[in-house]
Parts: structure tokens; C-alpha cells; sequence
């Protein structure tokens, strides 16, 4: 079950199982941070990281063991959403499901709000 931040942000089992699979290949604990930035064709894009340490800051969302970090700034582009893992033949990544977005491009890393 993923467990729900005080902003509304989740962290599915899916992007867990698979922050758990990374962190054993690399023999070190790993946790995905993701920032929402300027740019991208749509307005805003994701920036997804895979980093070993939280920096003061940020809010850490946990699911079975696992975590995604956010920083405070990109808190309100991310309220609601979940962090996610697919794994589809046109290829496997992380992915936001964001209610806040009003339109998204076809990749899905810049959206507009």
C-alpha cells in the first residue's frame, strides 16, 4: 500500500519495487527525487533523480520501505499525485500522474498547469 504525504502525494508499490530492485544493482540505498522545473514544450517539466541523500528541506513519501523526495518549492505542482513505475513495451520509467496538470506533451515530462 502506498502511504499518502500530508500534501496528498503517494508513492505507488510499483515505483517501491522498483526503487528496491535499483537500490539492490547498486549495492547502496536509493531514493528517487523529483522537482518540478520551468521549460519543457508544455510549461513545466519533471526532474527525476536518483539520489542517496534527502536534503533538509524536502518532504520524503514512503511506500514498503522505500522513498521519493520533494522539495518544498515543487510541493504545489505535485499535490495529489502519485509516483509511479511502468513497465510497457514502449518503454519502462518512472511517471507522475498529476491531477493538477491541464495538458500534457506526448512524453509525459512537461505538462501545463
Amino acid at each position: 500500500m502506498s502511504a499518502r504525504a500530508p500534501e496528498g502525494i503517494t508513492l505507488s508499490q510499483a515505483a517501491a519495487r522498483r526503487l528496491a530492485a535499483l537500490s539492490q544493482a547498486e549495492g547502496k540505498s536509493l531514493m528517487l527525487r523529483v522537482a518540478v522545473e520551468g521549460g519543457g514544450c508544455s510549461g513545466f517539466q519533471y526532474q527525476l533523480d536518483l539520489v542517496e541523500e534527502a536534503q533538509a528541506d524536502d518532504i520524503r513519501i514512503e511506500c514498503d520501505g522505500q522513498a521519493a523526495l520533494v522539495d518544498k518549492v515543487s510541493v504545489p505542482f505535485l499535490k495529489g499525485s502519485e509516483i509511479t513505475f511502468v513497465d510497457e513495451l514502449a518503454g519502462a520509467q518512472f511517471v507522475i500522474q498529476n491531477p493538477n496538470a491541464a495538458s500534457s506533451c506526448g512524453c509525459g515530462v512537461s505538462f501545463s498547469i
